[in-house]
């Protein structure tokens, strides 16, 4: 074959090899827009204010709920997301976007006490249907049921809290505030301890908690999915989070 035809020939296959490459970032991994995860800028709608609790010994008093106390045991309610973002490449060039996907098959409750002046989050658990993680690509979606996250395998994602959580008195009068959240993280069948910030505040009678934790992918053993092997690859890092709303009684 001539020179200059192998070179055409070559030429034509790497243009083949790159289209192709973009067809399928573009068709199965681009990702979409979605903002992070953030607590409501609004009171949910429809509710009444919730009632006052006695004023403590600095004056300040804390929004309480219909039984008047916010101590006692709050269960997930509607409007709870959790999921994952992950950037994703074409080659070495970042994506316009990360990819998303979030699931509203969360459960779990929590535990709060109070004791004078402190309240304190003292137990918390929440789980997570990972089958249900959607995304706005399905055929992505199908090949984390195998790989990545491999949701056939690992069902449930779990978060058991470990430490206690002393509750801001501003959180209590409805303004969001900054909260560390100590726990067991269960994620791809592996468990590890992990610190995650978060927000949170009472509002209405529902408290609202969301926060997010960026990891190595290989501390969960989560071997990251690609297709055509280093033309669309997703990067060794992820991001874990969640908007949960919980409601008393």
């Amino acid at each position: 074959m001539p020179r200059s035809r192998l070179i055409i020939v070559a030429v034509v296959a790497i243009l083949a090899v790159g289209i192709g490459g973009f067809i399928l970032y573009d068709q199965v991994l681009r990702g979409d827009s979605a903002a992070a995860l953030a607590l409501p800028t609004a009171s949910p709608a429809g509710q009444a204010p919730a009632a006052t609790a006695d004023a403590g010994a600095n004056g300040s008093a804390a929004p309480a709920t219909s039984d008047g106390t916010v101590a006692g045991t709050w269960t997930v309610g509607a409007n709870s997301v959790a999921g994952y973002r992950v950037r994703e490449q074409l080659a070495n060039l970042p994506a316009e976007s990360d990819a998303v996907g979030r699931t509203d098959k969360v459960t779990g409750s929590i535990t709060i006490e109070g004791s004078g002046d402190a309240t304190t989050l003292t137990a918390g658990s929440l789980s997570v249907d990972t089958t249900s993680i959607s995304s706005d690509k399905s055929m992505r979606d199908n090949r984390l049921r195998n790989e990545g996250l491999q949701t056939d395998s690992f069902p449930t994602a779990t978060f058991t809290l470990t430490a206690p959580v002393a509750v801001p008195a501003a959180a209590l009068a409805g303004t969001a505030s900054d909260v560390t959240l100590t726990g067991d993280l269960t994620l791809h069948g592996v468990t590890k301890s992990v610190s995650i910030p978060a927000k949170a505040q009472l509002v209405n009678g529902v408290i609202s908690v969301a926060g997010s934790l960026t990891f190595p992918l290989s501390d969960y053993s989560i071997t990251a999915p690609n297709i055509g092997g280093f033309i669309v690859s997703i990067a060794d890092t992820g991001t874990l989070e969640f908007l949960v709303n919980f409601t008393k009684g």
